[in-house]
């Protein structure tokens, strides 16, 4: 019995249905473009065999074992490293039938979707995980990931991924890239330059990343004009590993646009460690707009991810760091916050500026009508916790009525789970063609509008907003 339902996600009514899935043929081999994530490049570069099911698919995503956690299930049993680094001593198989005892919990949630496709469609496995299959499933898994076919390379390349690009720091080295540049495998990885490390004051270790940041550049950071070129050779150090994005996971949207007088001293201020939580705010502000500056200068296109309480977990985050699940969704003002940069370059048709948000209430009343205004602006696609079936039909119909669809970028997976990578693009596929659908089958749009748009929406926005 297959896992996966053929007309699964389309439209139920039958007429709707049909078209959906013929809009569908035509996208759903299209290759991947998978423009920013958090996959390991270490994964290509080395291109080692994955070691087990529970280390490949559960230890490493916090998709999953948050929801183990809510449940009480201690962060310990499911292998997850501490704050320090330090795995502890437990059996991936025992990892792996606590998380099949507890299976159910995924159900209607978008996680079950994605397994289930990585079951089906990477590993051949017909039958529902459960405490009863677990073993004979981990056993089939361990078989497949000790084959050449399911190295990361070869992975790669079967899952028809044109390019992806990952997310690393201003003071990562990117060795993996220069190896992965090196080895002449023909598989496109490319980096993005993610600031946050050392633009961020309340980020721990701020001061030392800064230092740092000059001893690998050779600038003086501890000046204003010494850390902003400090700032612009990293960006082209990441650009010739073929780095054509930014990232900023700010807490909010904020921006500033102080003169210089007024950026140094905030910058001195904060680098003497004199700075309030108001102080680290206005710098971040400032330093998006110092960025978009930049992007005017060498092109990159400039993401930013504001509206996640970071780390709300504060007993989770002393014990096990960053990253744990623990992330939160909160409201975000956008017209106010970017108002400082879009004044400075909101009209710059050179800038490009991609906008994300947890908080689903500014869809049709802020960011639709800034991107269906201003030319440095687009949409970036339903993120994080609203990366789902009712999270996309429910951006698609907010924000198309104001925005249109070519002020959006199509879809970006943003996963350091590299199995599910095809998974979520296929669901993403299908709900756009439904959604395509049902506005031909209520006359709102013609079918040869809806078979162009199809694969822009899955292919095509994505390559050319993120210039790949």
């Amino acid at each position: 019995m297959a896992l996966l339902h053929p007309d699964r996600l389309f439209p139920a009514h039958p007429e709707t249905r049909d078209i959906a899935r013929s809009l569908y043929e035509r996208v759903r081999d299209l290759p991947i473009v998978s423009p920013h994530g958090h996959t390991d490049p270490s994964w290509f570069a080395l291109n080692e065999p994955f070691s087990d099911a529970a280390n490949l698919l559960i230890t490493p995503d916090h998709y999953l074992f948050r929801m183990l956690y809510s449940q009480g299930v201690p962060l310990q049993q499911l292998g997850v490293p501490d704050a320090n680094g330090q795995q502890p001593d437990v059996d991936p198989r025992e990892v792996w039938r606590l998380f099949a005892k507890h299976w159910y919990l995924f159900a209607g949630t978008p996680s079950r979707i994605w397994l289930d496709h990585v079951f089906q469609n990477v590993f051949g496995i017909d039958e529902r995980l459960s405490a009863d299959t677990a073993d004979g499933i981990f056993d089939h898994i361990g078989e497949c990931l000790a084959k050449d076919d399911f190295r990361p390379r070869a992975l790669f390349e079967r899952f028809n991924i044109e390019v992806i690009a990952t997310t690393e720091s201003p003071l990562d080295d990117l060795r993996h890239h220069d190896t992965i540049r090196a080895s002449g495998w023909s598989g496109k990885v490319v980096t993005a330059f993610r600031p946050d490390p050392v633009v961020d004051p309340e980020f721990e270790g701020f001061n030392d990343n800064v230092d740092r940041l000059g001893e690998i550049t050779g600038e003086d950071t501890s000046t204003w004009k010494g850390y902003l070129a400090a700032l612009r050779n990293r960006r082209a150090y990441f650009m010739e590993r073929g780095a054509t994005s930014t990232d900023h996971g700010h807490p909010t949207a904020r921006t500033e646009n102080l003169s210089q007088d007024e950026a140094e001293a905030l910058f001195n201020s904060v680098r003497a460690g004199l700075e309030y939580a108001a102080d680290a705010e206005r710098f971040r502000g400032q330093m998006l707009t110092e960025m978009a500056r930049m992007s005017l200068d060498d092109g990159l296109v400039m993401q930013i991810h504001p509206g996640s309480f970071r780390n709300h977990n504060e007993w989770l985050f002393r014990n096990y760091g960053r990253d744990k699940g623990a992330d939160i969704p909160m409201a975000t003002d956008y017209v106010n916050d970017l108002k400082p940069l879009l004044d400075a370059f909101g009209n710059e048709r050179d800038l490009s500026i991609i906008l994300f948000t947890l908080d689903e209430t500014v869809y049709s009343r802020e960011l639709a009508p800034l991107a269906g205004h201003y030319p440095c602006l687009k949409l970036g696609p339903s993120w994080w916790f609203h990366d789902s079936p009712e999270g996309m039909r429910r951006f698609r119909s907010q924000v198309t009525e104001t925005a249109g669809l070519y002020n959006t970028v199509g879809f970006n997976d943003d996963t350091r789970a590299f199995l599910s990578i095809p998974a979520r693009h296929d669901l993403s596929r299908r709900i756009d063609c439904g959604w395509l659908a049902e506005m031909v089958a209520e006359h709102r749009i013609e079918l040869d509008v809806a078979e162009d748009l199809a694969p822009k929406l899955a292919y095509q926005f994505a390559k050319d907003a993120y210039k790949l």
